[in-house]
């Protein structure tokens, strides 16, 4: 005991040399202080409808990912990282919301996308529909439907749009138009036989046929088109050549939907680049066969960022008088993390910050709502005694007991748990800052699993305060639609607030339409049984 804190005592000794010198003076935090807290008294509340609403949705975007990805933007403009202030940093208002699904402690990206998308919770691996659903059952999906806020607003008239790091038939964005007993159901071909028997469709064909969406923005080519239809880009690929066994090119099909409209699909940045936002009605950009690449993998010559994708929607969406809605996912975030890959996941958090500020340089701030906020997060932690400036993909300066070194970054369980003889793996010699390193883990798992804690919720613009407290996940649906005066509570710009009748009537009989009877505990093990081993 009295070794490690002389130990500890060192460490905080060199600590503090490397501070800077104004840090070491009292008048330096507490003028700091005082400037934050005028700036906080000086506020006025925003009470305006909301025009636009800008929605950023990190996925898997936990807290210690939101604090470490800072860290990681200071560093690569040579800062020490820990104070730099994010664009997230810079939004007055901060909530928590609570990510459980109704089925499960610890949720999905399609659960959770339902709730804070659609204002209701629901079982894993679902989308769009209600808990009265269950997983990969076709049947109960009929009748269960839920609608999310992009067709609220859709129904308002305003514009819509989708864009995404992932394939645009992916968790998040499908549950902006689809619903779906099974997120896995890209295409018919990912279907089983008896769900296509018994009327349950694709989630690809839902986006052409259950809301006219402006702008999407994403991957997932290869979820569009006939089964061997070859890939624009990797024509010798087999894995990315057309799945669908319908025979349909929805690609095609969407094209002839416009006509009479300026309506464009394209498929690489050259002919991204050559859109002209003033004169496009609609945008169909799918860049990859299935998700995009990693952004410090994307090639600039083929492939937006999300900066580049982001403007691009907004200034087609902008046009319309009435507004718009724009969900913008950083959707692999997730997937790095499950791979165990913290300098993937941080370098996608980043990009998703520089995103957030491209739509705020764009949007006027009195009349654009912008929300961002993770789905779920995961066994991410931030750990040991790092020194001040240190990387944040370093290694503790102080050792395990096992008088190895461990990474300040590491994973509850993961691909990254390997032990030989016993023994950690011996890291003094190893780069743990390359792109590919994967963290150690507790727990070995094939992929990093999600994890349960609450996730930050932040908002600038008209009427952001409703995003305060801690909350359940489905509030933030209902916040931005009454921000907005989309959906079914017009109060605000009816100059009311008296909460209206509620119109939905509770049975014990439960729906029949699904012909479902309330939670037994057969039909929760069922639904345990029927999740994929592997949520992405």
């Amino acid at each position: 005991m009295e070794s490690k804190l002389v130990a500890l005592f060192l460490l905080l000794a060199f600590s503090s040399c490397s501070a800077k010198v104004q840090e070491e003076n009292p008048e330096f935090w507490r003028s700091q202080a005082r400037v934050t807290l005028q700036s906080v008294l000086d506020r006025k509340l925003n009470t305006n409808v909301a025009k636009n609403i800008l929605f950023f949705l990190g996925d898997g975007m936990g807290i210690t990912t939101y604090t470490a990805a800072r860290i990681l933007k200071g560093q690569l403009q040579n800062q020490t990282g820990e104070e730099t202030v994010m664009t997230m940093d810079t939004f007055p208002n901060v909530g928590l919301a609570k990510t459980y699904s109704v089925d499960f402690q610890i949720a999905d990206s399609a659960a959770t996308a339902t709730a804070y998308l659609c204002g209701v919770k629901t079982n894993l691996n679902t989308i769009g529909v209600s808990a009265a659903a269950r997983n990969g059952a076709c049947k109960t999906q009929r009748g269960n439907e839920v609608t999310s806020i992009l067709k609220w607003a859709k129904d308002a008239g305003k514009s819509v749009g989708i864009v995404t790091t992932t394939r645009v038939q992916h968790a998040t964005p499908a549950t902006s138009y689809a619903h779906s007993a099974s997120r896995k159901w890209y295409s018919d071909a990912d279907m089983p036989e008896a769900a296509k028997k018994d009327g349950c469709t694709d989630i690809a064909s839902q986006m052409l046929k259950n809301t006219d969406i402006d702008v999407i923005i994403g991957g997932g080519r290869k979820y569009m088109t006939p089964r061997g239809t070859k890939d624009p880009e990797y024509p010798a690929d087999f894995s990315s050549r057309g799945k669908r066994k319908d025979g349909r090119n929805l690609i095609d099909e969407w094209q002839k939907m416009k006509i009479g409209k300026v309506a464009r699909y394209v498929w690489n940045q050259t002919d991204f680049s050559a859109v002209d936002p003033e004169t496009t009605d609609y945008l169909m950009a799918l860049f990859e066969p299935g998700d995009l690449r990693f952004e410090v993998e994307r090639d600039p010559k083929m492939d937006p960022s999300i900066v580049e994708t982001t403007e691009k929607a907004i200034r087609i969406l902008q046009k319309n008088p009435k507004g718009f809605f724009l969900l913008v996912e950083g959707g692999r975030i997730d997937q790095a993390h499950h791979a165990g890959r913290a300098s993937m996941a941080l370098h996608e958090a980043v990009a998703l910050d520089y995103a957030i500020a491209k739509g705020l340089e764009l949007t006027n701030e009195e009349e654009t709502l912008t929300v961002v906020m993770a789905d779920h997060s995961h066994p991410f932690t931030f750990n040991g005694y790092p020194f001040r400036g240190q990387s944040i993909l370093g290694k503790s300066p102080l050792w395990a007991q096992d008088m190895l070194p461990y990474t300040t970054l590491m994973y509850g369980n993961g691909p990254g748990h390997k032990l030989t003889n016993g023994k950690r793996p011996d890291l003094r010699n190893v780069d743990t800052k390359t792109k590919d390193y994967v963290q150690m883990a507790a727990v070995p798992t094939e992929s990093a699993t999600h994890s349960g804690e609450d996730v930050a919720v932040l908002a600038r613009g008209p009427m952001a305060h409703l995003f305060q407290g801690v909350q359940e996940q489905n509030y933030i649906a209902h916040a931005m639609a009454y921000a907005a005066c989309v959906g079914a509570d017009l109060r605000h710009c009816q100059a009311q607030t008296v909460a209206p009748a509620l119109q939905t009537a509770f049975t014990h009989a439960g729906n029949s339409a699904g012909g479902v009877q309330g939670f037994t505990m057969l039909s929760c093990l069922l639904s345990a049984l029927m999740v994929d081993l592997v949520l992405m």
